[in-house]
């Protein structure tokens, strides 16, 4: 069953469920970028934690730090991973956009 109140209408047209709204997770202002190689078979990938953006953005972001990295990556959660270990360069380019960046992790 729906979670829709509306049980009878007589106006026209469909009627429309209100989309949720996202919720951005708001961190303390800090970009922590992380490498990771753990239930990845071995292979390295960093990971960009702490971007408090909505997911349209955080897209736009990752596509743009994938074509200056030459790699592969996806948003997962409101975090971005990036394949290879291209910690300093992605710190060049955050820090470049105005973020302040931490190395994180090993």
């Amino acid at each position: 069953m729906s979670n829709n109140p509306l049980v009878y209408s007589t106006d026209g047209g469909r009627i429309k469920a209100e989309k949720p709204q996202e919720v951005v997770a708001k961190g303390d202002g800090i970009v922590r970028i992380q490498r990771q190689v753990s239930g990845r078979k071995g292979k390295g990938v960093s990971v960009i934690t702490g971007l408090a953006l909505p997911s349209a953005e955080l897209e736009k972001i990752a596509s743009e730090l994938k074509k200056r990295c030459g790699c592969g990556g996806s948003v997962k959660n409101g975090t971005i991973e990036i394949q290879g270990e291209n910690r300093e360069l992605l710190k060049q380019l955050l820090t470049q956009k105005g973020y302040t960046v931490k190395l994180a992790g090993g």
